[in-house]
């Protein structure tokens, strides 16, 4: 990273924390009705994208993402939290037409002499991950090319994590948001409690999933491509030159855009480590855009823990004149640390804000499927904020402590400017409710405006086979706090002795 791009990150002044930091900027509610975007504070760049579509689940985002590396002839780099070379992205077709994926991005760099494949994921994957630990370790057959580099990245603090999910075709084309290309992450919609295609490459079913990625070109895929290098050198020391040269079109054959001629915002999470400064532009964001909201705020997440965040919502339940609120997360925790912290902290917090809602406008839900006297949970992976009919941010961060200044973070945003994109905002906000209550989008919209209520809509139209179903901690009692230890399981930047092990043994392998 340069001198000059290090000098616009935005920094936390030493000695502040996040939330003293917000509360010092703050003072309160920033005023409703200017931008919500404002690169330098809460966002990294903002650039222009000929066109972005947000691609609801594995299905549509692994479909098109075939297509586009089918157009590759430079350059593919991949950033995940976790990989698995074995996955096909097209279940649904025969595997000679789409191999896994592994053997995919193998034979497209035999056919193309000038393309490097660049493949960086999270170091710790190889333990915590569900994806192939032997491939990580040992390599596959797909690897053995000296065009095709996979490493593990190991440029982060102890104990945190790269969280990125980011693909870049020659540097024109960009996906990023909540999805990793491993196992367990294709689902279709409708999801079904049973789907024959809905298996792991062992053969192994796995339960209904949601996500959502955002794909873009023009400029926007050009700083995409850019935070993606930035990151293969940091944990690499090496990479090939950003090279945004289009000289054709890389947009996935047949896919309509959602947006055409658009301001897209990137906003990163970087922490603390070694040369690199934090940067928190994420939940400057998220923050800046839940003050903003008039009448609705939409929100998707897999954890919802921030006790920061759980500032600003609180403040927008108690105000008069505030949104509706919707949340919709997934409900099911793995594993003891996760129940501990991200499950026990998520009730909690569910509880402080249902005692905020003195208006009845919150709700806090997750989507379940029922079939046959069988009801299943859909696990959501997704990390979406929609406000009113004119911002939306698609992204990797969650709403915990980690996502805050711990893990690496990537986030897309746009604010609608014009009727055409307002439309575009509300029409994902109404796709991704409906998707959960098993209706139309279509239907959904009118029911929004025949009611003026999203709560009430989604009431009135829920019940199905699809519905949305509220957390337990909506209606039980019991404390509202963080549980103990939530500042060691769940921080919101490195911890600070190891910041100076860090730094120790960075002096020491320099000489100094």
């Amino acid at each position: 990273m340069s001198r000059a791009d290090q000098a616009s990150l935005r920094v936390i002044p030493g000695g502040l924390s996040v939330v003293e930091e917000a509360a010092r900027d703050r003072g309160g509610i920033r005023p409703r009705g200017g931008p919500i975007l404002r690169p330098g504070r809460n966002c990294w760049k903002l650039a222009r994208a000929k066109r972005a579509s947000v691609l609801v689940d594995g299905a549509d985002y692994f479909a098109a993402l075939e297509k586009a590396i089918r157009t590759a002839t430079r350059s593919i780099v991949i950033l995940g939290w976790d990989f698995d070379g074995r996955i096909r992205l097209r279940p649904d077709a025969d595997e000679r037409e789409s191999p896994p994926l592994g053997q995919l991005l193998r034979a497209q760099v035999e056919a193309n002499p000038e393309l490097e494949v660049n493949i960086l994921v999270w170091s710790e994957s190889i333990v915590h991950t569900p994806g192939s630990t032997k491939e990580m370790l040992f390599g596959a057959a797909w690897q053995e090319h000296a065009r095709i580099k996979v490493k593990l990245d190991t440029y982060h603090p102890i104990y945190a994590a790269h969280h990125q999910k980011i693909v870049t075709i020659d540097d024109c084309l960009a996906f990023s948001g909540g999805m990793d290309l491993t196992v367990g992450r294709w689902d279709r919609t409708p999801h079904r409690v049973h789907d024959p295609l809905r298996i792991d490459p062992d053969g192994k079913a796995y339960p209904a999933v949601h996500d959502v990625q955002m794909l873009v070109d023009g400029d926007a895929a050009c700083v995409l491509a850019e935070v993606a290098k930035d990151r293969w050198r940091n944990a690499t020391g090496g990479g090939a030159p950003l090279d945004c040269d289009c000289s054709h079109d890389y947009w996935p054959e047949g896919l309509v855009p959602d947006f055409v001629d658009v301001d897209v915002a990137v906003a990163r999470t970087l922490p603390e480590y070694l040369d690199t400064e934090p940067v928190h532009e994420a939940v400057d964001l998220t923050i800046d855009a839940i003050e903003s909201a008039r009448d609705t705020i939409y929100i998707e997440a897999q954890y919802m823990t921030s006790s920061l965040l759980g500032d600003v919502i609180e403040k927008r339940l108690r105000a008069l004149d505030g949104p509706e609120i919707v949340v919709v997360m997934a409900h099911e925790c793995h594993g003891i640390i996760e129940k501990w912290v991200m499950g026990t902290n998520r009730d909690r917090l569910i509880r402080r804000l249902r005692q905020a809602d003195r208006y009845g406008r919150l709700r806090i839900l997750y989507p379940a499927i029922a079939d046959g006297g069988e009801t299943t949970q859909v696990f959501v992976h997704s990390k979406v904020v929609v406000i009113d009919d004119r911002f939306m941010r698609i992204g990797s961060s969650n709403l915990n402590n980690r996502s805050i200044g711990l893990d690496t973070e990537c986030d897309v945003a746009i604010e609608a400017k014009n009727g055409a994109q307002a439309r575009a905002v509300t029409r994902l906000r109404d796709r991704l409710v409906a998707e959960h209550i098993g209706v139309t989008a279509e239907r959904f919209a009118l029911e929004m405006e025949r009611r003026g209520s999203l709560v009430a809509a989604i009431e009135a139209l829920g019940g199905g086979k699809c519905r949305l179903l509220p957390f337990e901690a909506m209606s039980d009692e019991g404390p509202s706090h963080p549980v103990p230890g939530t500042r060691l399981l769940d921080p919101s930047r490195p911890y600070r002795i190891l910041r100076l092990w860090d730094r120790f043994w960075r002096r020491r392998k320099l000489g100094r």
